[in-house]
C-alpha cells in the first residue's frame, strides 16, 4: 500500500504526494536540517528552519526562498471530513462540576481573560482537592457558584462569552 500525504504550502496551493514520490527523490543530509535534493537533474539546496511534529508544521527554506508547508495523512484528511477537528473541540462555553463536591477555592472573576489550562477553581471531592483548569482561551461571562458551596454533578459552574 503506497501512503499519501496532502502537502499544503504557504496556506495556499495544496499538492498531494505518495511516500513513493517522496522516495524518488534523489536526496543527500548535507547537515543537521539541510539536504541537497536533484529531482529531474535539477538541483535544490533545501533547510527545515522550523519544525513543529506535533501540528505537522514546517518552514522549509528552498534555494534562499521560504515556504510554510503543512503536512496531512490520510487520517487527518478522514478527521476533518468527520468535522472533529480541534478547532471544533475548543468551543467550550461552559464548566459543569464533573462530580458531587465542595468549592474550596475561586481563582477568577467576571469579565477576567483567561488563558487555556489557568486554574479557574478548586472542587472538594472524596477529600481530594481537585483543581478545575480553563478548556480554552476566553472572558468569564458568569460564576455561578461561591467559595463554601456544595454543588452536585453536572451542575453550572462557570461560562464563557461566546
Amino acid at each position: 500500500m503506497n501512503t499519501s500525504y496532502t502537502v499544503k504550502i504557504n496556506d495556499a496551493s495544496e499538492i498531494d504526494i505518495t511516500k513513493n514520490d517522496a522516495l524518488a527523490l534523489d536526496n543527500i543530509k548535507i547537515a543537521p536540517s539541510k539536504f541537497h535534493i536533484l529531482q529531474e537533474n535539477k538541483s535544490f539546496k533545501a533547510e527545515i528552519t522550523e519544525a513543529d511534529f506535533n501540528k505537522k508544521t514546517y518552514k522549509v527554506k528552498v534555494n534562499n526562498n521560504t515556504y510554510k508547508i503543512l503536512i496531512n495523512n490520510s487520517l487527518d484528511s478522514l478527521i476533518k471530513e468527520m468535522g472533529f477537528t480541534i478547532g471544533a473541540a475548543k468551543k467550550v462555553k461552559d464548566i459543569k462540576a464533573p462530580m458531587p463536591g465542595l468549592i474550596l477555592d475561586i481563582n477568577i472573576k467576571v469579565g477576567q481573560e483567561v488563558k487555556e489550562d489557568d486554574a479557574l477553581l478548586i472542587l472538594e471531592a472524596m477529600k481530594m482537592e481537585n483543581v478545575i483548569t480553563s478548556p480554552r482561551d476566553g472572558i468569564i461571562k458568569s460564576i455561578s457558584i461561591k467559595k463554601g458551596d456544595a454543588v452536585e454533578k453536572n451542575q453550572l459552574l462557570i461560562e464563557f462569552e461566546a
